[in-house]
């Protein structure tokens, strides 16, 4: 690359291991490959939008293959909640390292976690504090704390449970819809879609069109994209609704709405001078200017759908909106 975006690429050398382009699985085999012949220091597993479990017993195999010292790192920051509840593959008995930032699915405040095995125990604290972490933000780690009693609890699990089904759901209905699911399905709660290979318009419209109309989702790269800044895909995920006690039923409505703003993003396209998104963005602006129907009709079932679910009181539980 011509430039150095993030610290990480900046101080250290890395060599990135990818997925099968047929399935959008990782390729342990590859992984394996490259490993051997580049000798890291760290492998990491962990990412932001791969829907499917980790085999960190597979990874491990790699590290001590390795050898010379290499480390096994999960970043595990989007699936820590579904860890809590033992509702998906721990890393722990594998990694030497596990970190996580803890306002994902875990339902806790913006902070971070580091678990680490006892002999790393002098090497991570020198290099947290002072090297990195000024003074402590008392009000988080109370947070904190206050979020790592409640995912011990049955309604936590309960909850992640209903997550999973939620996010089983919505992606079996978007596919069904005519909207491609990267991988094929989920695991967890995270939903990946190719939008430009079934409407044509890239995650970046998709993005911007669905802030229009009140639905929440980012544009996010899928298996053959070349760009991080104009990708193929949007990320959708089920937590946030699922605390409101959205369940099954809603989340099937919910996928008939992102499919319908894919719909409405294709037809704004074919509107627009260009293909740019500065252009997509001006038919978009000039459609709700005009109180374009079809917009206005979409962002109306959005309210609808929304104002059914309630911010969720104190010590709700989850069972009756999931079943």
């Amino acid at each position: 690359p011509t430039r150095k975006l993030s610290a990480t690429s900046i101080y250290f050398e890395s060599l990135p291991y990818g997925v099968n382009p047929a399935t959008g699985l990782v390729d342990y085999d590859e992984l394996r490959a490259r490993a051997l012949l580049f000798r890291p220091k760290l492998i990491i597993a962990g990412a932001s939008a791969y829907p499917r479990e980790w085999d960190y017993e597979r990874m491990r195999a790699v590290v001590d293959e390795v050898g010379g010292g290499c480390r096994l790192l999960t970043d595990m920051a989007h699936i820590s909640g579904l860890v809590a509840a033992r509702e998906c593959a721990s890393p722990f008995e594998h990694a030497d390292v596990v970190t996580s930032t803890t306002h994902k699915s875990l339902r806790g405040p913006r902070s971070g976690i580091i678990f680490f095995r006892k002999d790393l125990e002098a090497r991570v604290n020198a290099a947290v504090f002072p090297a990195l972490q000024g003074g402590p933000h008392n009000h988080q780690i109370a947070a904190l704390a206050v979020a790592l009693r409640e995912a011990a609890t049955p309604e936590f699990r309960e909850y992640i449970r209903c997550v999973k089904r939620n996010a089983a759901v919505l992606a079996e209905r978007v596919h069904a819809l005519g909207l491609p699911v990267v991988t094929g399905g989920t695991d967890n709660h995270l939903v990946l879609c190719n939008v430009k290979a079934a409407f044509g318009v890239t995650g970046s419209k998709m993005e911007r069109l669905c802030e229009a109309v009140g639905i929440s989702l980012n544009k996010n790269a899928v298996v053959g994209d070349t760009s991080a800044l104009s990708p193929s895909g949007v990320r959708l995920g089920t937590p946030a609704m699922t605390t409101r006690g959205a369940g099954e039923a809603h989340f099937r409505r919910i996928a008939e709405l992102v499919v319908e703003a894919a719909a409405c993003a294709q037809a704004l396209q074919q509107r627009a001078a260009s293909t740019k998104l500065a252009d997509f963005e001006r038919a978009l602006n000039a459609a709700r200017a005009d109180g374009d129907p079809r917009l206005g009709t979409l962002a109306a079932s959005v309210e609808a759908v929304a104002a059914e679910l309630e911010p969720p009181a104190e010590g709700a539980g989850f069972e009756e909106a999931c079943r």
